[in-house]
């Protein structure tokens, strides 16, 4: 399984296309034998998330409507968003991991252009965590949008 540092989930540009991303995160997780195993996968991906700094843990990063405390910091890199991000949880910080595999380090466009819904059904996701649990990830990929459309609203009104 895909671990490398210079991945999306490390908050460095993102490798290949986001649906490359999104099937390689789906080969992964096809390896694995039941939704124990993909959980704790899952797990493993927060694990490998660098910490995230005191002065990013602030009200304004914090992600609501999760069960857990998420903080979603997000900076420009030329035209792309790169994402850091960290939890108190251990599942939320592997879903939110996941997330940034798939969305750090990519265009504004290409984030709103990418269909999150159906990448978690794809990846059987939602229906392994707890209704508050995905709530908590639909809140994340929210945030994350809403990032993107910001800068894409503030792009397009210069």
């Amino acid at each position: 399984m895909r671990t490398g540092t210079g991945e999306a989930g490390t908050g460095a540009a993102g490798t290949g296309e986001i649906d490359d991303v999104l099937q390689a995160l789906v080969e992964d997780f096809g390896l694995l034998e039941d939704w124990e195993q993909r959980i704790a996968y899952v797990i493993e991906l927060g694990r490998a998330l660098p910490p995230l700094l005191d002065t990013d843990r602030i009200e304004a990063n914090k992600v609501r409507g999760c069960a857990a405390q998420v903080w979603v910091a997000s900076d420009r890199d030329g035209d792309r968003l790169v994402f850091r991000a960290d939890s108190d949880s251990h599942l939320s910080k592997g879903n939110v991991a996941l997330l940034l595999r798939l969305y750090s380090g990519r265009r504004p466009a290409d984030i709103l252009a990418f269909d999150a819904r159906a990448a978690l059904d794809r990846l059987g996701l939602p229906q392994a965590l707890t209704p508050q649990r995905a709530n908590g990830l639909n809140s994340m990929v929210g945030r994350i949008r809403e990032t993107a459309a910001a800068v894409v609203e503030a792009q397009a009104s210069r």
